[in-house]
């Protein structure tokens, strides 16, 4: 679909009727599509905040504070605290601390209070509609319908961000497909309402994507003089498999990056530990930089974003130190 018509109500009520008939030869219950169908309605904004995403124009120095403030370190161990041994039992489930379930909790939706207040058939509707990444809003429409037609939650309840990003973990439906997980064993898979759930999910998102029990993220690290740029992970990967290609080539062992003269970030020697590590700055040579460990791959994987994953790591660090 062309993306440089105007988009407006009444195409997207030609693109939906379309939309209805495949979902049909899908072979969805009709009372589902009727209902479904009748609700959806256009978002514009959708359209505009997707084409109006902002470019960062700031550094990690400027963004940490903003994304991790001191009422939200406040509000996390709370959390952290408040819900210990649920999040007790799931940390020994599934291998994942609990200080990094909180901490993603906590990025993502504000520990539940921010999920988003869009419609998700409509939203995912609108960007399919939209056509900039049509095949993968359609997708992810048609994913969202399994989710209703397997009764994890009610249409009513089905609520998201612009984009379709859902519940406390803001899970797209693919993700919820894949990762979710019912936490209280009520038979449903609710990541809306549902603490339990959310906690469970998160944890098996990570765990899925290869989270090493007993291994942190990774840490800041100073650097010497003279330094061989060379070994840090280049920033602007075009894709997952590209980052991981430039992961293998920087990963080295702590003992290796200790003789490059790599230090912590208050200037003591590396921990002596059989662990390897690749080197990461987010903002190139004028800014942090980072000795990530295997985790640290796992944190990319849900977010491919190096400000994200430092904010997530610098969170679960304060969460521990509360």
């Amino acid at each position: 679909m062309s993306t440089d018509q105007v988009k407006d109500e009444a195409g997207f009520k030609l693109y939906a009727a379309k939309l209805q008939q495949e979902a049909a030869q899908r072979g969805y219950p009709k009372p589902l599509l009727d209902q479904v169908f009748a609700s959806l309605s256009f978002h514009p904004r959708a359209v505009v905040a997707d084409k109006g995403q902002p470019e960062f124009v700031e550094t990690l120095d400027t963004y940490l504070p903003k994304r991790v403030s001191k009422q939200r370190i406040d509000m996390a161990r709370q959390m952290y605290q408040q819900h210990r041994a649920e999040l007790a039992r799931v940390e020994k489930k599934y291998g994942v601390p609990a200080r990094f379930i909180v901490s993603l909790w906590g990025l993502e939706s504000a520990f539940g209070r921010i999920t988003g207040n869009f419609s998700v058939p409509s939203a995912l509707a609108t960007m399919a509609y939209d056509g900039r990444r049509e095949d993968f809003f359609k997708t992810e429409f048609f994913l969202a319908l399994d989710i209703l037609s397997e009764g994890h939650i009610e249409l009513a309840q089905m609520k998201g961000s612009w984009a379709g990003a859902m519940g406390h973990t803001q899970f797209m439906p693919s993700s919820f497909m894949k990762y979710a997980q019912d936490g209280d064993g009520d038979g449903h898979k609710d990541i809306w309402t549902n603490r339990s759930d959310a906690f469970a999910s998160i944890a098996n998102y990570l765990k899925i994507e290869g989270w090493q029990p007993g291994l942190t993220w990774g840490r800041q690290v100073q650097l010497p003089k003279n330094f061989d740029y060379s070994l840090v992970i280049p920033t602007g990967s075009k894709d997952r498999a590209q980052w991981l290609q430039w992961w293998q080539k920087s990963e080295r062992s702590l003992a290796a990056w200790q003789k490059l003269g790599v230090r912590t970030a208050d200037g003591k020697t590396l921990p002596k530990r059989a662990v390897n590590a690749a080197l990461v700055m987010p903002d190139n040579k004028d800014g942090r930089a980072y000795l990530a460990y295997h985790n640290y791959q796992t944190l990319m994987h849900w977010n491919r974003s190096y400000y994200f994953v430092s904010s997530v790591g610098y969170l679960a660090d304060l969460i521990d130190n509360g």
